[in-house]
């Protein structure tokens, strides 16, 4: 009876290390990007140490609740999408969760927004959208481009 308890003890122990391990090997590589792309705006935006101590926090504040609302989104897709082959999908609900993450993503970037130009100049918060839109452009032709070298 004690090995029995100890087995299953030793299972769960075993299993929830498991998962522990990777949400935080995926939680790691959520912040590798994260930090990835701060050193590419901090680089590209010509940012001075000041700038950068102040805009850190605002950044990865932005970059966090914006992963966590694309995070709900795909789970609620995925879910609602699964069953498609079985059951006809709420297009409803899909297309209304759809524009309400748009006006969300939007909201969010005005907040953004609001804080940055508290701390940054206008010429430098130019430069540092415009190296945010180039970080987005180059990431997804690095998607397309391993897309196609995994065609070949």
């Amino acid at each position: 009876m004690k090995l029995m308890k100890f087995s299953l003890m030793a299972m769960f122990v075993i299993i929830s290390s498991a998962t522990f391990a990777q949400e935080t090997n995926k939680l790691s590589k959520i912040q590798e990007f994260h930090e990835r792309k701060w050193q590419i705006l901090i680089t590209q935006a010509q940012l001075n140490p000041k700038e950068i101590e102040d805009v850190k926090p605002v950044f990865l504040e932005y970059e966090n609740l914006l992963w966590k609302l694309h995070q709900e989104n795909h789970e609620f897709f995925k879910s609602n999408l699964k069953n498609a082959k079985n059951v006809k999908p709420n297009y409803t609900a899909l297309n209304d969760r759809y524009i309400d993450n748009e006006f969300k993503e939007a909201q969010m970037a005005k907040n953004y927004h609001i804080k940055l130009r508290k701390i940054l100049d206008p010429e430098t918060l130019f430069r540092y959208y415009k190296a945010e839109r180039d970080f987005k452009r180059q990431l997804l032709q690095d998607l397309k481009d391993k897309k196609e070298h995994d065609k070949h």
